[in-house]
């Protein structure tokens, strides 16, 4: 039954990519379509883990919560939540330099970090939330990984296609517009403050919902879950490797780093102990190596962002007269 460890990782590991890759579709809707560095991924992963485990999970004696709600509330909930915490931080920074928000959203994902810790009536400190309800959770673990599986892979198509319209709309290309040249869309009369928060909303409440498919997963959320190297640096590395403002290369992304993740776990583990606790930080080193390849020699990422072309109509088929020629 070797063969079955093997469909059971391979199954673990795509839920993570999907999980991860909307954690990526929502830095791309932020940085790759209007130019804003979020560096909080991890505090919106957080709230949106946190909200949908409180309103979902039993109750439970000293910790606010026990609502019981169906998962796709609380998935709705994560969302909403993630939403109004974005509100406040853009309502404040996006009228300012871009460095402000990076700070901004830095300062906000370790204040939640902190709170996460430290208040046990609400998130039950560093031994996190427990008995999180899980969708189809009650089927043998190979069926439960399988229609787990399903699920993310069909909520990240809706949230690509979403997406993906969007940006096929005016409202995408408007966004595009703001962040080539904020000035040119200010002169022709664009609100640039009000449409960069939509966008930073919007992103922010994809993330919620990838920590809020990642909390029902493991059926657990403790802090250690939203460590900034994993659910905030890591984003950052697969979606630049994968290509910026392309949702394809976003989600490419996304499975290439998780990928050459997950694989070197496998082949540090098998090392000595002494070894293996030092042999961790290659991983890290891998990931970096790769980055730095792909900026050298692809710097706009594996699948860079589709270029609008303009073409002019053959006055051959159109129907239009060429210019005369001069004498």
């Amino acid at each position: 039954m070797e063969w079955l460890g093997f469909v059971n990782y391979a199954v673990f590991m795509a839920i993570f990519i999907g999980i991860y890759a909307l954690l990526a579709l929502g830095l791309n809707i932020q940085w790759g379509y209007t130019g804003l560095f979020n560096a909080g991924i991890a505090g919106f992963f957080a709230v949106g883990a946190y909200t949908s485990a409180i309103l979902t999970t039993p109750f439970v004696e000293g910790r606010v919560g026990g609502f019981g709600l169906p998962v796709p509330v609380g998935w709705l909930g994560a969302m909403v939540a993630a939403g109004l915490i974005a509100w406040p931080i853009g309502k404040i920074c996006l009228r300012l330099r871009s460095d402000y928000l990076a700070i901004a959203t830095i300062g906000v994902a370790e204040i939640i970090r902190l709170v996460v810790k430290s208040e046990g009536w609400l998130t039950n400190a560093a031994r996190g939330i427990t008995n999180i309800p899980r969708p189809f959770g009650d089927l043998a673990y190979t069926m439960s990984q399988l229609a787990y599986l399903a699920i993310v892979l069909g909520v990240l198509l809706a949230a690509y296609l979403l997406v993906e319209r969007q940006f096929a709309s005016p409202w995408g290309r408007m966004m595009r517009a703001i962040r080539d040249n904020e000035d040119a869309a200010r002169a022709m009369g664009k609100d640039v403050p009000y449409r960069r928060l939509e966008a930073f909303i919007f992103g922010s409440a994809l993330m919620g919902l990838g920590g809020a498919l990642f909390a029902h997963f493991n059926r657990t959320i403790t802090p250690e879950a939203i460590d900034p190297m994993v659910a905030t640096f890591l984003v950052w590395i697969m979606l630049i490797l994968g290509g910026s403002g392309n949702n394809r290369g976003a989600i490419l992304g996304v499975a290439v780093v998780w990928i050459i993740w997950s694989m070197s776990e496998i082949v540090t583990d098998r090392l000595p102990h002494e070894y293996a606790v030092k042999a961790k930080y290659l991983r890290v080193f891998l990931i970096g190596l790769m980055l730095q390849v792909v900026l050298r020699f692809r710097p706009e990422g594996l699948l860079p962002e589709p270029q609008k072309r303009t073409h002019r109509p053959d006055p051959a088929t159109s129907g239009a007269r060429p210019p005369a020629a001069s004498d």
